[in-house]
């Protein structure tokens, strides 16, 4: 097994960036990220700022994993990428797909819903307005980020099942009721499959899902689970197919992604990675995605968009501090602390 870094050795190299972004994904309209220089390559820990040191530390954990851990070799060469179309208006449908470019490859297209402020009409027209600019022919999926109760997710799906959904990404918030809600689907007769995101990445025991047959898939994130070999043994103990996505990462993070979904046993879906085209600007030179698909491997950081991107003393001596917090938590909780 490698040896870890010490904090000193770890924040000798550290970058943190700001990314801003073309369009606002989960309120975020400036992405921040802290990067470092690992023996391998670059690794990124960049949770969104308002997660606590004890959520954070497990994105900590995987920047360590990934970059001072020996890693799952791939059993593929390419791995699918989605569109990702975030709660817009109707309107701007158009708008917002033009920037994947060419779409001649795509196959699927993940489709927020659920909005604050929003109702299901809203998310009707965006589905509507997504069908037309790709045809009948490419999936789409939706993620309502566990905003629906019981009662409006069944009506809800009842009703966009029409779209052809190729799944449902966490309707509703607990375990109990994904679970209660595909059998509501199963008696209705309403075909839309559930997938399990936040009831994996933010459980305490992410078997639950499988246990309770609360899915009919599942989204690993490598950041939040911890790491590659953490999303590969969550996959194999669930039994459940797995979609990776990334967690509006830099192209650090959505090349550790693919490295991650390209060691998965099976992929029958398209993965999440295509979110570097509501960047501005990111931390490499092109963009890694070509044709709806990435290739594995570590990114070339580009030396001059490190510059130009930086975020500034006063936001890197805050991450720091992060870090520093992280690293003590990572510490306090190995098995060799005494």
């Amino acid at each position: 097994m490698s040896i870890l870094p010490s904090l000193d050795e770890l924040l000798e190299t550290l970058r943190v960036v700001s990314l801003p972004m073309n369009t606002p994904f989960r309120g975020v309209t400036v992405r921040e990220a802290a990067l470092f220089e690992a023996p391998g390559g670059w690794v990124e820990f960049s949770p969104f700022l308002e997660y606590e040191t004890a959520e954070a530390s497990t994105w900590l954990a995987a920047a360590l994993d990934a970059g001072w851990q020996p890693q799952p070799e791939p059993v593929r060469r390419s791995v699918p990428v989605n569109a990702t179309m975030p709660a817009v208006p109707a309107s701007q449908v158009p708008e917002v797909l033009a920037r994947f470019g060419d779409l001649t490859g795509l196959n699927t297209v993940k489709v927020k819903v659920a909005a604050r402020g929003e109702a299901l009409e809203d998310d009707r027209a965006r589905l509507r307005a997504v069908r037309e600019v790709v045809g009948d022919e490419v999936r789409i999926r939706i993620d309502v980020n566990g905003r629906w109760s019981l009662d409006e997710a069944f009506a809800a799906l009842t009703q966009l099942e029409r779209f052809g959904l190729e799944y449902a990404e966490q309707p509703v918030a607990t375990v109990e009721e994904l679970a209660r809600l595909r059998e509501m689907l199963a008696n209705a007769a309403v075909t839309v499959p559930i997938a399990a995101d936040e009831s994996i990445r933010k459980a305490e025991d992410p078997m639950r899902v499988a246990a309770l047959g609360a899915a009919d898939l599942i989204i690993v994130k490598a950041q939040p689970l911890g790491g590659a070999r953490r999303v590969l043994d969550i996959v194999r103990d669930t039994g459940l197919p797995a979609v990776v996505s990334s967690a509006l990462d830099t192209a650090v993070g959505i090349a550790f992604g693919a490295r991650v979904a390209a060691a998965l046993p099976a992929l029958e879906h398209a993965c999440g990675l295509g979110t570097g085209a509501f960047f501005d600007r990111d931390v490499v030179a092109g963009p890694l995605v070509h044709d709806f698909a990435i290739a594995p491997g570590w990114p070339e950081v580009d030396a001059d968009a490190l510059r130009q991107l930086d975020a500034g003393t006063a936001r890197t001596g805050w991450w720091r501090e992060r870090i520093a917090d992280c690293y003590a938590q990572l510490t306090r909780d190995s098995p060799d602390a005494d």
